[in-house]
């Protein structure tokens, strides 16, 4: 099954640190094949209100919307399945050699104690169990074992609806007339007049992103009866039906049954295991969070537990995992139910009541007609059709992630305001936000501040060269952990601001500094610089205290 398909802006900057966004992008589906939503009545028919497009929307950070995406962010939103992706993750870790990927295995029971987890696995193949004892272990395997283990409980909204979705090949170009919209939702009074009852189609490439897509996945709920809906010959007829193109050739890929969710880990670490992923948090699929938030919590996790295990930091910077991520995921699920429920209204905007087929169909025709009234309707419909912009058009959701707790020391700045509705994102270099965006130069090569996030270490960043460096050599000397020193000026330095997009956004003095994390997010940043002896004694103690360092100690 393809499974999640949108990879947000955030995280393809995760993938760019990794070194496999351009593998990603060279497969996945580019931004100007995915930039527009539809709502409309069917893609094929000959009836009085077939093949009428209702509502577009811009969507992703596509047409109009990218030249505000793209001066937040050096990574364009993209379309790749799980199913596909996974594969290429799969490469990627082979290349590193840090360890063993082991299919076919099971995970039985774990036990802990404060040195570490010990997890009895069986080995299918074989049906043979062996033990192995780890430091930690990280659960992301959608709660279905190690949450029920440890206590874990989640919380919320567990059962929505019942979705069913059906993969498959078909050629649907003759039905499509714009090659940029990624997904379509239908309303069809003759049918299912339900929200996700007449059906919601998605393109997947994998080599044609155009109307010419060769995959699709096609969403809709229906009421389970008996096991047998749920096979080939009723869903393939089903498809046709909704499509309203009864003769359509498709070549059934899979079919799935799960429930819409939207639930929330009541924590996320439980001694020395930790949840991620659907094993922390679940969402409806609206503004596609899921695997996203899935990808944040790892590479939030993983810097610190490197740190962790090569004796860098305190075990007790791993409760800040759960101190940054879990309120992130609770807002991120939240937003995901509201999109979710904005879709109810979609129906009734059109005027079709659900089991009422007669005044559906009434209403129907009076939103479509040429008149007075019918103009009216269609008004009043594109006003709540704008609520979707929650859902498609949440930039500041999606790149605006900040943490107000954890591994970081705050410097008593306001937050910045923040967009209730989700779409203006502000740039910042404020403690525990994701680091502002610019385009500097690097050695004659255009590079992003994000860029300068190392992900083994740390980076200080300065706009004047000769201030920094030695509080950063000793810091990295007394705590053991690198401090990388950037800076950023137009002096002969290595970085340089020629069209002084880091001026901008620094929000510091030229002395001053910032603290990169190696996840993106600013750790610490000093307004002006003190005096060289302060300067070396500020930077180390605020290390050592996100670092969860005893400086006496060492």
């Amino acid at each position: 099954m393809p499974k999640a398909r949108y990879l947000n802006q955030r995280t393809m900057e995760v993938f760019r640190q990794l070194g496999i966004a351009q593998s990603v992008y060279e497969r996945s589906v580019p931004i100007e094949y995915i930039s527009k939503m539809r709502w409309c009545t069917s893609l094929g028919g000959n009836g009085e209100w077939d093949r009428k497009t209702l509502y577009d929307l811009e969507a992703w950070g596509g047409g109009s919307l990218a030249p505000v995406y793209e001066q937040d962010s050096p990574c364009k939103s993209t379309i790749y399945p799980q199913v596909r992706l996974e594969p290429l993750l799969k490469e990627k870790a082979d290349t590193l050699a840090a360890g063993e990927l082991r299919f076919g295995h099971e995970l039985i029971t774990l036990e802990q104690d404060d040195k570490g987890v010990i997890a009895t696995v069986l080995e299918r193949a074989t049906q043979k169990t062996y033990q192995i004892r780890v430091s930690y272990l990280v659960a992301a395997d959608s709660g279905k074992t190690v949450g029920p283990i440890v206590g874990a409980r989640l919380e919320g909204t567990p059962e929505l609806l019942e979705m069913v979705t059906v993969y498959f090949k078909a050629d649907l170009s003759a039905w499509i007339d714009d090659d940029h919209v990624s997904t379509f939702w239908f309303a069809n009074p003759e049918g299912d007049t339900t929200a996700w009852g007449s059906g919601v189609l998605g393109k997947l490439g994998p080599t044609r992103f155009d109307r010419h897509s060769e995959e699709w996945m096609f969403h809709f709920s229906f009421k389970p009866n008996a096991d047998g809906q749920y096979d080939a010959d009723t869903l393939i007829p089903r498809i046709r039906e909704l499509l309203k193109i009864p003769e359509l050739d498709l070549e059934l890929l899979g079919i799935g049954r799960w429930i819409v969710q939207g639930v929330l880990a009541n924590r996320y670490r439980f001694g020395r295991v930790f949840l991620a992923g659907d094993a922390a948090h679940r969402h409806t699929p609206t503004t596609g969070l899921g695997l996203n938030s899935a990808v944040h919590d790892a590479q939030n996790l993983a810097w610190k537990l490197a740190m962790v295990l090569k004796g860098q930091a305190g075990d007790g910077l791993l409760d800040s995992y759960e101190t940054e991520r879990r309120p992130a995921a609770e807002r991120n699920v939240n937003w995901a139910l509201f999109t979710f429920g904005n879709h109810q209204s979609t129906g009734a905007a059109i005027g079709l009541i659900p089991g009422d087929i007669e005044r559906s169909q009434a209403n129907f025709k009076a939103l479509l007609a040429e008149t007075e009234d019918g103009a009216a309707r269609r008004a009043r419909f594109g006003e709540i059709m704008r609520i979707h912009r929650t859902e498609y058009q949440a930039h500041d959701l999606e790149i605006g992630i900040r943490y107000d707790h954890g591994a970081l020391v705050p410097d008593g700045t306001a937050t910045p305001p923040r967009d209730p509705l989700g779409h203006h994102f502000v740039a910042t270099t404020r403690p525990g936000h994701r680091m502002a965006h610019a385009w500097i130069n690097h050695n004659g090569q255009q590079v992003s501040t994000l860029d300068l996030a190392k992900a083994d270490s740390f980076t200080l960043i300065s706009s004047r060269e000769g201030v920094w460096e030695e509080a950063a050599k000793a810091a990295s000397a007394t705590l053991g952990v690198t401090v990388n020193v950037a800076v950023i000026a137009n002096d002969n330095t290595a970085y340089s601001d020629p069209q002084r997009q880091w001026l901008r956004v620094r929000e510091v003095a030229e002395d001053g500094a910032i603290l990169l994390r190696p996840d993106h997010h600013v750790a610490w940043r000093c307004m002006n610089a003190p005096d060289a002896a302060n300067r070396t004694k500020q930077l180390t103690g605020t290390l050592a205290r996100i670092l969860n360092r005893d400086l006496a100690v060492n």
